[in-house]
């Protein structure tokens, strides 16, 4: 995510903390107005292969390889990043809740990742993806022992 210095939205904050519709409005503002993003996605097989951090950073360094834009620093929300390139690195401890870019970030990952759960809902009906989005809410692992997991969860999750 790149914003341009004159970037200014004031409703930006940490995407946890906005309400789904918040975030949805959002969205389409940020799209259009950063001069570059990049969402991926890290497979279920990936993360049990190499663990959630390290499939979190190099989720992160493919973002970093999509964008149009090569940044001249990087801003990483939390504490943990592997360099990348020859650029440097900030890890801010709740970054979303400190920087606009971070925010911005954090909104596009969860509502495309809150739109690819609703359609994979129709794919694997009884796991009610459209609701819970994907988190172990008692009735996602109800739903699990009942019916199994897919091959979209990630077998090292402990609650599977």
């Amino acid at each position: 995510m790149i914003l341009p210095p004159d970037f200014e939205c004031p409703e930006l904050n940490d995407s946890k903390q906005l309400s789904e519709k918040k975030r949805a409005r959002l969205r389409p503002f940020i799209e259009e107005n950063a001069l570059a993003w990049a969402v991926v996605m890290v497979d279920a097989a990936e993360i049990d292969r190499i663990n959630i951090l390290n499939a979190s950073i190099i989720g992160m360094q493919r973002a970093l390889d999509a964008l149009s834009v090569t940044p001249q620093h990087i801003l990483v929300d939390g504490n943990r990043f592997k360099p990348y390139r020859d650029i440097p690195h900030t890890t801010v401890v709740k970054g979303d809740a400190k920087y606009m870019s971070i925010a911005a970030a954090s909104i596009l990952a969860k509502t495309h990742r809150d739109e690819l759960m609703e359609s994979l809902a129709a794919q694997y009906p009884g796991y009610a993806w459209e609701v819970n989005k994907g988190y172990p809410t008692k009735a996602h692992r109800e739903a699990i022992a009942k019916l199994g997991p897919t091959p979209l969860h990630r077998q090292s999750f402990r609650l599977i």
